[in-house]
């Protein structure tokens, strides 16, 4: 999974970085179809706000988290954006049973 992480009014330091790669590569062990992932992180005014655009097989996922501290916010958006791949993924299997008992 390539992920693409950009600032908007504020600096990507190597620790953010890492953190962003951290908590969005975990996203990829729930399910292998993520194929893209874009991060944007910003600062308005007080509040810190990340969003990331997901591109899943046949779907896109977007979430956004706003938070008083930017770790705090990469971790409300990573939680989000857990859930809606965990949906995704109970949308895409198929729960037929192959041989009818």
């Amino acid at each position: 999974m390539q992920i693409d992480l950009s600032g908007h009014h504020c600096e990507i330091t190597p620790a953010l970085r890492s953190y962003v790669n951290e908590k969005i590569g975990r996203l990829a062990h729930h399910f292998d179809g993520v194929i893209d992932s874009h991060v944007v992180l910003s600062v308005e005014k007080l509040a810190q706000k990340a969003e990331a655009t997901i591109l899943v097989k046949g779907n896109k996922i977007f979430a956004d988290a706003e938070e008083s501290d930017m770790y705090a916010a990469i971790d409300a958006l990573a939680d989000k954006l857990d859930r809606q791949i965990l949906k995704h993924k109970s949308k895409v299997k198929d729960h037929h049973r192959s041989n009818p008992v």
